[in-house]
């Protein structure tokens, strides 16, 4: 039965994955990371751009901390997915990535800051993919409740480094904090100290 489950979620997960490539990739012919925002975004600063809707003319970009489906970053890579995150939460994550490669153990961050309106996007990807806003609402957060968005979270691959981090995260200070995303990390306590049981998922832990 939990290998059933554990498909069933993998399998999910997949399709949002798939969903949000296919809609960040229809926006430009480069994909998510390219494309020109239209005249108006740039008058009014990288800002107002973060919070436009995701359109041809405004497409996902690595300004939004937008990271291609199946692709993951190193975590001393410079760019705004990790240098937007709070810097605590950065160096702990990049602290741990040097001693997990040590180890043998290759980490990439899948995810890490957001900007609003990739956020939103994804929200809406997830509303599609499992049909309803509160089966959505376990998965991803909105906007305003997003951890990611406020650079609070990362999200880390592959599945050894996930493994990895759960068994030596909190020496760094980084806690799992939803039962259902493996690959999820926050910094809840302090270095060494005992991460606090996980939310069952989003919807809880929001």
């Amino acid at each position: 039965m939990a290998r059933s489950r554990r498909s069933t979620v993998v399998a999910a997960l997949a399709v949002t994955s798939s969903a949000v490539a296919v809609l960040a990739g229809a926006c430009t012919p480069g994909g998510g990371a390219g494309g020109t925002p239209d005249s108006a975004g740039q008058d009014e600063g990288p800002g107002a751009a973060q919070r436009m809707p995701v359109t041809r003319l405004t497409p996902l970009t690595e300004e939004d901390g937008y990271v291609p489906e199946g692709e993951g970053l190193p975590a001393a890579a410079e760019v705004p997915a990790l240098e937007r995150l709070e810097p605590e939460l950065r160096a702990a994550v990049r602290e741990a990535a040097a001693a997990a490669e040590a180890q043998g153990v290759e980490v990439v961050v899948t995810s890490g800051w957001r900007s609003e309106r990739y956020q939103r996007f994804l929200l809406d990807a997830a509303e599609q993919t499992y049909g309803s806003a509160e089966e959505a609402a376990r998965w991803v957060a909105t906007a305003e409740e997003s951890s990611h968005v406020t650079g609070e979270a990362v999200d880390v691959g592959y599945t050894d480094a996930a493994d990895w981090f759960s068994r030596f995260g909190s020496e760094f200070g980084l806690c799992q904090t939803y039962a259902n995303e493996l690959w999820h990390y926050e910094l809840a306590v302090e270095p060494g100290g005992e991460c606090p049981s996980p939310a069952t998922d989003a919807a809880e832990g929001s």
